[in-house]
């Protein structure tokens, strides 16, 4: 199991687009994924799930991977969220 935690910095926090790259580069792996915040978990394949939670800027978070490709996927989730600027 991989879990890492992460300081959201978009101003925006997870809305809509990053969201659904989220979901989209969480969607590519077999492991379960999970999104915790506040307490509450959700699925991380999961766009009504992820927009449920809404997270804002500031927010700290939690991805849990669990599954035979874990490893490669909290990489992957940990690009995208670096890349387009979503946290630290």
């Amino acid at each position: 199991m991989e879990k890492r935690e992460y300081h959201i910095i978009a101003e925006t926090g997870i809305h809509a687009r990053p969201a659904t790259l989220l979901v989209q580069t969480a969607s590519k792996f077999n492991s379960d994924i999970t999104l915790e915040y506040n307490g509450k978990s959700v699925n991380l394949k999961s766009i009504m799930g992820v927009m449920s939670l809404g997270v804002g800027q500031g927010a700290d978070v939690t991805i849990t991977v669990d599954g035979a490709d874990e490893e490669e996927a909290i990489q992957a989730i940990e690009e995208t969220m670096k890349k387009e600027g979503m946290a630290e």
